[in-house]
C-alpha cells in the first residue's frame, strides 16, 4: 500500500504561472439556470461558457466555463463564488 501521507507529497502543490486561461466545470439544473448564474457571478469579466454533459434523466446538466485569472487568489475567489450561487449544485 502506497502512503500518500508522505512529505515526499505533502510539500507538493502546483505550479501555476498567471495570467492563465482557467477552466471550470460548473453543474446544476440546465443549461439556461447555469448560464444565468454564471453571468451574474462574473459580471463584465470576459468569459466563455459552453455546454458539456447532461445526466440520462436530464436531472442535471454541467457545462464548461474558461475564464482568464491574474492570480490564485482571484481563481479561488472565483470558484467559492460560482459554488455559491443557488443555481449551481457544484464547481470542479
Amino acid at each position: 500500500m502506497i502512503d500518500l501521507s508522505s512529505q515526499c507529497f505533502a510539500d507538493r502543490t502546483a505550479q501555476i504561472d498567471y495570467p492563465c486561461v482557467w477552466q471550470y466545470k460548473v453543474i446544476g439544473k440546465n443549461q439556461q439556470t447555469l448560464q444565468v448564474a454564471v453571468s451574474e457571478q462574473l459580471g463584465d469579466t470576459p468569459y466563455s461558457l459552453s455546454g458539456s454533459r447532461c445526466s440520462s434523466t436530464k436531472k442535471y446538466c454541467s457545462m464548461n466555463l474558461e475564464v482568464s485569472v491574474e492570480s490564485n487568489e482571484q481563481r479561488q475567489a472565483l470558484y467559492h463564488a460560482l459554488s455559491e450561487h443557488s443555481e449551481i449544485k457544484a464547481v470542479l
